[in-house]
């Protein structure tokens, strides 16, 4: 086995790694939940290339999330439901169906910035699958038959409770500016230090969840991404504690030698520092 340009090399190295007989025992015993954990990590490499500008880490990380999309048509050709093949020809009709400004006849072109074309385009699609589901005798809303249900289980969670947040106030259950939240927020932490106070972890928990998804919350009525806050401000974390440790190594120290007390001044100085 060689490795290839062409994308038929790698199925074929994923159907080897699936044979029962001759193949990986590790692979073998997979299956769509335990490797979508990994296909969400590959996700976030993809996501810290780029965010690192790095092309050639880039590069390598775009395979690594490849592979995953190989390995769930595998094992869904296995279980003869559809094949690679189907997942490419799917996304191509997608994409051509989505933009007939661009793959259309003359008059779609004409009508590139037609208002409302794109939700007639995604309403087409969405009755197309909910007749699939039902040829198939599945439950026709793929994401269930509530309002919410539509906001995916497994994003991160900052992001699903952003995107709980945004369509229900679509329907207009929402405060009417950020003020409020203030309150709430502090409401939830008064009940968190109840919480605390009776010991039950349980409570603690649930009181802990509510702060969280306030402070989202507040976050949005900010028009702030929580997701993207924090982001920033684990880097700002970062960076500082590289500060305090570069400080100590420089001085003679370490990390595990200094005292709660020497790490705390450096920290105020990595506030400060350039």
């Amino acid at each position: 086995m060689q490795p290839s340009k062409d994308i038929s090399r790698l199925i074929e190295i994923m159907a080897a790694l699936r044979e029962p007989e001759t193949g990986c025992p590790w692979d073998i015993e997979q299956d769509f939940a335990t490797i979508a954990p990994y296909t969400i990590e590959e996700a976030y490499e993809v996501a810290d290339a780029i965010a690192r500008n790095d092309i050639d880490h880039l590069r390598e990380e775009l395979g690594d999330l490849l592979l995953q999309v190989v390995y769930h048509a595998q094992m869904a050709e296995e279980a003869g439901e559809f094949a690679f093949g189907d997942v490419v020809q799917g996304i191509t009709a997608k994409m051509i169906r989505r933009h007939p400004h661009v793959f259309g006849d003359a008059t779609a072109r004409e009508a590139r910035s037609a208002k409302g074309m794109w939700e007639k385009i995604k309403a087409e699609e969405k009755a197309e699958r909910r007749a699939a589901r039902i040829a198939r005798g599945l439950d026709p809303e793929d994401h269930g038959n509530g309002f919410l249900d539509s906001v995916p289980v497994a994003l991160p969670a900052l992001t699903r409770a952003l995107k709980l947040q945004e369509k229900a106030a679509r329907v207009g259950f929402d405060w009417g500016d950020a003020a409020p939240i203030l309150d709430k927020i502090e409401e939830e932490i008064g009940e968190l230090r109840e919480a605390l106070a009776t010991g039950d972890r349980d409570a603690v928990k649930d009181e802990f969840g509510d702060m969280l998804f306030a402070l989202v919350n507040l976050g949005r009525h900010l028009q702030l991404d929580s997701e993207a806050a924090l982001s920033g401000t684990n880097d700002k974390f970062r960076t500082r504690f590289h500060y305090v440790e570069q400080s100590l190594n420089d001085a003679g120290s370490s990390l595990q030698a200094a005292t709660l007390d020497e790490m705390e001044a450096l920290w105020q100085q990595a506030k400060t520092a350039k």
